[in-house]
């Protein structure tokens, strides 16, 4: 059995993972899903890496699955707990030297986004969280995900913190891609997969918060990943 270690994306909690820790447990894995320290608007990556250090103290046969934003410090910090496995959900894949701040523009996520936004009537890119963000997520599960996560914005220290290594690390990645994702565009994640990691990604029914859409089918994908 393996040590899950789920890392919450930008701006969220680790409540973002409880469906998915509640499938992983039932079939005896553990999990370990910490509260990054958003909102501290003094907080280093060093800090975010650090969380996870702390929480995962003393385990072995790591998977370290990072969301979105969370793919920063995941990859940070795989390459200094025993990492058995990288899982990318919908991540932000970096490169050398490339802070957050700079991933949107060097990406071409805007353009990205304009280009599938006038393909499905505007819902990509949608100011509405509720239809860009938690697309396909229960609305009371919605609802209480924005509550939990409310005044949780990301330090500006950490968006302009060069990403720290100097070549993706030496340890098997898996990258999956959200099917409804109006986030992230699917069709930007698969290019980004192909290009910055060399691999097809892997995907999943469910808009960009899928672990709370669709938590069975990525516990079941990631489970699958042991074999």
């Amino acid at each position: 059995m393996a040590t899950f270690l789920l890392v919450h994306g930008g701006g969220d909690i680790g409540w973002f993972w409880h469906l998915v820790e509640e499938r992983l447990r039932a079939r005896g894995h553990e999990t370990i899903a910490p509260d990054l320290p958003s909102g501290n608007d003094e907080a280093t990556l060093d800090d975010y890496v650090s969380v996870l250090i702390e929480a995962a103290a003393d385990r072995s046969d790591l998977v370290i699955v990072g969301h979105s934003y969370g793919a920063y410090t995941a990859t940070a910090a795989a390459t200094r707990l025993p990492t058995r496995l990288l899982v990318l959900l919908a991540g932000m894949i970096p490169a050398p030297g490339e802070s957050p701040n700079d991933w949107w523009s060097n990406t071409g996520y805007s353009e990205a986004v304009k280009e599938q936004a006038a393909l499905d009537d505007g819902r990509t890119g949608n100011d509405d969280p509720y239809i860009s963000f938690y697309n396909g997520v229960p609305r009371p599960l919605a609802e209480e995900a924005l509550r939990r996560a409310e005044h949780r914005s990301e330090s500006p220290v950490v968006a302009e913190t060069p990403w720290p290594l100097h070549a993706w690390p030496p340890i098997p990645t898996r990258y999956i891609v959200c099917k409804d994702d109006n986030f992230f565009p699917p069709a930007f994640l698969r290019r980004l997969a192909h290009d910055r990691l060399g691999i097809t990604p892997d995907e999943i029914p469910g808009g960009h918060c899928a672990a709370l859409s669709h938590p069975g089918e990525l516990a079941d994908l990631l489970v699958g990943y042991l074999d």
